[in-house]
């Protein structure tokens, strides 16, 4: 499915949303208002539910087109599966306090 998912990516979204998915895409520049980052933490706090619907749907008043018409639901389910991998949390370093 991952494999797919990014296949997918590659070829219909990575025009506007970026190669790791911060919504800086080589057409983003040109579109008004700018793709949104799939790995921020507003994106990534949203349902596979919610995101699926985007991806079904688009987004009103933005480049974001509606893919139900033209790819599979499995294959938007593939490419939200991807875009959920795109995303990766780091853990901030632990320092130790100053001594007193």
């Amino acid at each position: 499915v991952l494999d797919r998912g990014q296949r997918i990516y590659r070829e219909h979204c990575m025009e506007c949303h970026g190669e790791t998915g911060k919504g800086d895409g080589p057409r983003a520049p040109f579109l008004s208002p700018r793709p949104g980052n799939l790995v921020s933490a507003a994106t990534s706090a949203k349902t596979d539910k919610e995101l699926l619907r985007t991806i079904a749907q688009g987004k009103p008043r933005t480049a974001m087109a509606a893919w139900q018409e033209r790819l599979a639901v499995d294959d938007q389910q593939a490419a939200l599966h991807y875009i959920r991998s795109l995303v990766q949390f780091s853990r901030a370093p632990i320092t130790s306090p100053p001594p007193p």
